[in-house]
């Protein structure tokens, strides 16, 4: 298995056994940044509880992460700084390419994961409002979709716009309406072929006798 392509690259096609393969990983590097994080954390006096995933990207667009930072952040950033955009660049590549498998463009990640994953963000300093429980159900119904998606749903057992079937068991995309009527009627009345028949002299076995 070619593991820089499948954890790296935004090309081509994998299917739900991979996708999950690479979630494992994520979770495997996960554990290890934060056993990173508890060794850097003895010396620079830093908090023993430390979280790393692919949301905490969103913390940088928000104004309320960029405080001054003590001594004990140090460990925190090193991690954060080299763990995170690690780990989001693992996702979103595997992520794309399982969307591929699906027929669907790598652009779905953007309601699948950066919607919900900005109002996650942003959830608890939103106003208490009714108005704004659409929005909350639309973010659950996104998740939901997403996991769905991308975890469980088959890819298309035929060659798509970003290549073939990862499993290798290659299938014709199913035919139109139009094409199959086509091939149960023979055609349409442009495509038939007209026969005309010969005329001509009489074959030569047969003979008229003179006088007859």
């Amino acid at each position: 298995m070619d593991w820089v392509w499948l954890l790296f690259s935004f090309e081509g096609r994998i299917n739900r056994a991979k996708y999950w393969l690479a979630g494992l990983v994520i979770c495997c590097w996960m554990l290890f940044f934060g056993f990173i994080y508890i060794c850097l954390s003895v010396p620079f006096g830093g908090s023993p509880s430390f979280h790393i995933d692919v949301d905490e990207v969103f913390r940088l667009v928000d104004p309320a992460t960029w405080r001054p930072l003590t001594r004990a952040d140090i460990p925190t950033v090193i991690v954060h700084g080299v763990g995170t955009p690690l780990l989001l660049w693992v996702f979103l590549a595997t992520s794309v390419k399982r969307l591929h498998d699906r027929d669907k463009s790598g652009w779905w990640m953007v309601p699948f994961f950066a919607m919900p994953g900005l109002y996650k963000q942003f959830e608890d300093r939103l106003p208490d409002s009714y108005f704004l429980l659409p929005v909350a159900i639309a973010m659950f119904v996104l998740i939901t979709w997403a996991f769905v998606e991308l975890y469980f749903l088959k890819g298309t057992r035929w060659p798509n716009l970003f290549g073939p079937n990862p499993l290798g068991k290659q299938q014709a995309r199913p035919r139109s309406t139009e094409s199959r009527l086509r091939a149960t009627t023979g055609g349409d009345r442009h495509s038939d072929i007209e026969f005309v028949p010969r005329i001509g002299s009489p074959p030569p076995s047969m003979h008229v006798k003179r006088g007859a």
